[in-house]
């Protein structure tokens, strides 16, 4: 069976992105999604995939977006989360990257959560849903310090 797991990095206030890019640069961060993600089948709305502007090497890129017609050469795309969940069988781990919209409805169907916690105060317009701590059980914490000073936690969750 096929887990849905949830990669996101969140600033406080659950900020999770400003005009559709990042608002901060972790190499560290990057280094983790990339290990963790790397082999696998990586769903993301196409907003997430216009702010990339490519497909990242080493994974199947899945395309969620309502228009019929869109097209990626190299991607598979999918009309619904659910549609594209079922684009990736035959994956024991599917990473959804984003964005906000696919991360709400993406929580009702997870089974893992790897959430980077960025200790930054920074203004956004996307945002991470709240988390309903009776649904979530934290399994793994680690502390970090970035190379330009800049602290952040490593947060792994599972379904209860």
């Amino acid at each position: 069976m096929t887990q849905l797991s949830i990669i996101v990095a969140v600033a406080h206030d659950s900020v999770i992105g400003v005009n559709n890019t990042l608002p901060w640069h972790l190499p560290e961060d990057l280094k983790r999604f990339r290990a963790l993600t790397m082999g696998h089948h990586i769903i993301m709305g196409r907003k997430t995939y216009d702010s990339l502007g490519r497909l990242l090497p080493g994974r199947t890129t899945v395309i969620v977006t309502r228009n019929q017609n869109y097209h990626v050469e190299g991607a598979l795309v999918a009309n619904s989360l659910e549609d594209a969940i079922a684009l990736c069988k035959g994956d024991d781990e599917v990473f959804l990257i984003g964005g906000a919209e696919l991360y709400q409805a993406g929580l009702k169907l997870a089974n893992k959560l790897y959430i980077t916690e960025i200790e930054l105060d920074v203004a956004g317009d996307a945002f991470f849903p709240a988390l309903v701590s009776e649904e979530w059980l934290e399994t793994e914490r680690e502390a970090h310090t970035s190379e330009k000073g800049l602290n952040f936690n490593y947060a792994t969750y599972v379904r209860k």
